[in-house]
């Protein structure tokens, strides 16, 4: 490690993953602790978010675990609290929590649409709310939101609450950049492809889109998507949030870095 991060205070939302292996979030978390940052792991399953902050500690780095339903505001705010009673500050943000409930508009329950977007949209602007005047008042600070490609193009599985919040959650990023440019905090997105991830192997209506419910099927159909050939996993996102948390970003404001294997690069 080249300590990228040495002396960061780092808030990982969504820090835990949903079964065994590596999530997105509980990967970043790690990295961004193996790299030198103290590491906040935030997660509605308390459970998980302490998995990876022992994970973190075990490897000698230094980590807090906290509940937290980044769609409610007073969980949000506590968690905010929680992380400056412990480190005294915050210097990135990583938004890894996301959900995707398969049903195109006329399909998709009133209820799940809601609660996607409290969970997709809501969650980052509700965090970024409460983090970003700590990073003004610090002298600046790096915002991550994870998006997904699907925010700029249909993925071929119709989950219309979905694509509508990633989308969302993009323009949201560049807006916020340019209105805090000036104040030292960038923010900028990770739009992940396919990934091979416990999340997606969890889901069973992803598994009966692609493969009526055959899972190894899914990873090859979807392996076969993509022009590389394979599957990106946790840890292609965690260092792409990496270069956009650390300096070497210091420059790079309101983009959308894409992190998916060439697949947006076809016309199907």
């Amino acid at each position: 490690m080249t300590g990228r991060l040495e002396g960061k205070i780092a808030l990982v939302a969504g820090a835990g993953s949903i079964g065994p292996g590596w999530g997105n979030g509980k990967a970043t978390a790690t990295l961004f602790a193996r790299e030198g940052a103290a590491v906040c792991c935030a997660d509605i399953n308390l459970e998980a978010a302490e998995e990876t902050a022992a994970l973190i500690r075990d490897e000698g780095g230094s980590a807090m675990a906290v509940r937290c339903d980044v769609a409610d505001a007073q969980s949000v705010e506590a968690m905010v609290a929680d992380t400056m009673k412990q480190f005294g500050r915050i210097d990135i943000l990583d938004n890894n929590v996301g959900l995707a409930e398969v049903g195109g508009v006329v399909e998709l329950p009133e209820a799940d649409w809601d609660r996607v977007m409290d969970v997709n949209l809501k969650g980052a602007y509700l965090t970024m709310k409460h983090v970003i005047p700590i990073m003004v008042e610090n002298g600046g600070g790096s915002i991550v939101n994870i998006s997904s490609i699907a925010g700029i193009r249909y993925t071929g599985v119709p989950y219309a609450t979905y694509y509508a919040s990633k989308s969302a959650l993009n323009h949201l990023t560049r807006t916020t950049a340019v209105e805090y440019a000036a104040r030292k905090v960038r923010v900028n997105a990770v739009l992940p492809g396919l990934m091979k991830t416990p999340m997606v192997e969890k889901s069973a209506a992803l598994a009966s889109v692609y493969a009526d419910g055959d899972i190894e099927a899914m990873w090859a159909a979807r392996d076969a998507q993509v022009p590389m050939g394979h599957m990106g996993d946790a840890w292609d996102v965690a260092h792409a949030a990496l270069f956009l948390a650390s300096d070497d970003a210091r420059y790079v404001t309101g983009v959308e870095l894409l992190v998916d294997g060439g697949i947006t690069l076809k016309i199907s």
